[in-house]
């Protein structure tokens, strides 16, 4: 299985060095659509705002970004 990395760019950029065995690019995305909503929870709750271009970067084992998640594309604001 390969193994992908999620780096957390945000106020403060956190590399994941230990990464994640998944099946494929699909299972590394919805890993980072989860990681970026728990993220932007955090941060909503800890400081009462969201900066949508924070962002999980997911890498490959070579270090090639394959995707991006971005906070603003996995959080809805309803009225």
């Amino acid at each position: 299985m390969p193994r992908f990395y999620f780096h957390l760019l945000n106020d403060v950029d956190a590399p994941d060095d230990e990464g994640k065995e998944l099946r494929d690019l699909d299972a590394a995305r919805e890993h980072a659509r989860r990681m970026a909503i728990f993220s932007a929870a955090e941060a909503i709750k800890d400081q009462a705002h969201l900066v949508r271009s924070h962002r999980i970067q997911i890498e490959d084992a070579d270090g090639k970004v394959l995707d991006t998640v971005h906070f603003g594309d996995v959080i809805t604001v309803k009225e």
